[in-house]
């Protein structure tokens, strides 16, 4: 049925049990799956919601920093696909609006399934941290598995 899974993480531990579980989902559809991880764009300045204060480190620093961190998460998936064997790609990328990098990148990747973890937040918390689970469900034309 599917042929290619998005696996998007934000290497919570959550994400972590949903990655294992899609990895297990291709296995049993003979799928591939592509993991992704989202880093934060970018943003120096003075102001407040700057995530990088200007004197703190360069663009490419910051590029480097979150190529990094995304490796150590997308080496989850990696490892957990090999192990099943599961044929398996990564990419990460750098965005202010998750939710849409996810959309875009399981249409550029030509996924038939988005597979990711959700918090469960609900009440005042969700409206004010979000949901980008909640999010990609709304704007993708993708079918989005959602596990907790």
């Amino acid at each position: 049925m599917y042929k290619n899974i998005l696996v998007p993480t934000d290497g919570s531990p959550l994400s972590h049990k949903a990655a294992k579980k899609a990895v297990q989902l291709a296995k049993e559809q003979n799928a591939k799956v592509v993991g992704l991880y989202v880093a934060p764009a970018y943003r120096a300045g003075v102001y407040e919601e700057s995530i990088v204060p200007a004197d703190f480190m360069s663009p490419q620093q910051y590029a480097a920093r979150s190529k990094k961190t995304a490796q150590k998460h997308l080496d989850f998936i990696e490892k957990a696909a090999a192990e099943a064997g599961v044929a398996c790609t990564c990419v990460y990328a750098m965005s202010d609006r998750p939710y849409m990098e996810i959309i875009k990148t399981a249409q550029r990747r030509r996924c038939d399934l988005i597979f990711m973890a959700s918090h469960g937040r609900r009440g005042l918390s969700r409206l004010l941290l979000g949901s980008e689970t909640s999010k990609v469900l709304a704007h993708s034309k993708i079918p989005v598995l959602v596990h907790r």
